[in-house]
């Protein structure tokens, strides 16, 4: 039975979820599976399309639209070489939530509400939020320091309240959530709700190997280092002894394994060289990466592929927040939301009588 605790806020009314949590868009990890999951807990599940292929995602989607009827969402890749033919496929399928990495083309958002979809970029900086709120976003979701994957340096704490100001469409903060205080105190930051990964990834329900699950909750609160080793940006990953090895390896002992994970990659991705070029192409000019940098992207994929899905931490790294270090055990999603939401309204009601009888 689910919690008979609700929290309105913006972010619910936008999406139709019942609780204001986000379970972010986690390459090789956000599947059907998970997002069922998170969307029958009441919560805003997204799926990560960036790993998929056009038909992937197009089975993924309609995999999830058989197992709920509640709202869910798909991340893409705005510079994806195909980025209009995905947002083809959410219009057809109807997705209630376009999630973007980073900032669509005015025309994507017009077309996606169009068709009644709810676009939230996300961001990680001030100047990217009023870019996209300008352009039409519904809301943008931002990650602080302490998320996992691609990430930046200025902490949630002072991110979120600094675009909060800043903007006058809604804010979902990512990085550094794992518990009902958390969310209480993003709401009380100016968040509509709040984002989560690594907590999500670390579920009952999530697909990751279960020997990759308890290999997280071995690590601590310094048990994670952000590197641009692994893909020429910061990304705050687990410190194993492979990511170690990352950090210490010459551009020369990259070259070889960059270059074989590449035409891994390729091959599963059914890409041709030239897609891949072009792809590779459009990442550059939206990112500004150097050519070294888009090597070593190429890395990224194969990479969390064998630690997430194919559980070799000796072949492969652990994306994570620093959220890892408090984590302890593997709750089913529905566990998970309901307790958010339960202990975030009992912070909030004591935070309101102390208030009341000061």
């Amino acid at each position: 039975m689910s919690t008979l605790n609700r929290i309105s806020t913006p972010l619910t009314e936008l999406t139709g979820v019942e609780h204001p949590i986000v379970q972010t868009g986690m390459g090789w990890v956000a599947g059907p599976r998970l997002v069922t999951a998170t969307a029958e807990a009441g919560a805003l599940g997204i799926l990560a399309s960036a790993t998929m292929s056009l038909r992937e995602l197009e089975d993924a989607i309609t995999e999830v639209k058989s197992r709920t009827d509640k709202p869910f969402g798909v991340n893409l890749r705005a510079d994806a070489a195909d980025a209009e033919q995905r947002v083809n496929l959410l219009t057809k399928y109807e997705v209630k939530v376009a999630s973007f990495a980073l900032a669509p083309k005015p025309e994507l958002i017009s077309r996606l509400k169009e068709h009644g979809a709810v676009v939230i970029p996300s961001i990680g900086s001030v100047r990217h939020a009023e870019k996209v709120a300008a352009w039409g976003a519904d809301a943008v979701l931002i990650q602080g320091g302490e998320g996992g994957g691609h990430t930046g340096a200025i902490p949630t704490s002072l991110l979120l309240p600094t675009v909060a100001a800043a903007v006058d469409i809604p804010v979902i903060a990512a990085g550094g959530f794992f518990d009902g205080r958390g969310l209480a105190a993003a709401l009380a930051y100016g968040a509509v709700g709040i984002g989560m990964g690594t907590r999500f990834l670390l579920t009952s329900d999530s697909a990751v190997p279960e020997e990759i699950k308890r290999r997280y909750l071995e690590f601590g609160l310094d048990g994670t280092v952000v590197t641009a080793k692994a893909d020429g940006m910061p990304h705050r990953l687990l410190r194993t002894e492979f990511v170690q090895g990352l950090e210490g390896a010459g551009k020369l002992a990259q070259l070889l394994p960059t270059l074989r994970r590449t035409v891994q990659f390729k091959n599963m991705a059914g890409q041709s060289w030239l897609e891949l070029a072009r792809d590779g192409l459009a990442m550059k000019r939206s990112s500004g990466r150097s050519w070294n940098q888009m090597m070593l992207a190429a890395n990224t994929p194969m990479l969390l592929k064998a630690g997430l899905v194919d559980g070799d931490t000796e072949a492969g790294m652990l994306a994570s927040g620093q959220v890892v270090g408090v984590i302890d055990e593997l709750p089913s999603c529905r566990e998970l939301v309901d307790r958010i939401v339960d202990e975030a309204v009992v912070q909030l009601k004591a935070a309101a009588a102390t208030v009341r009888s000061a």
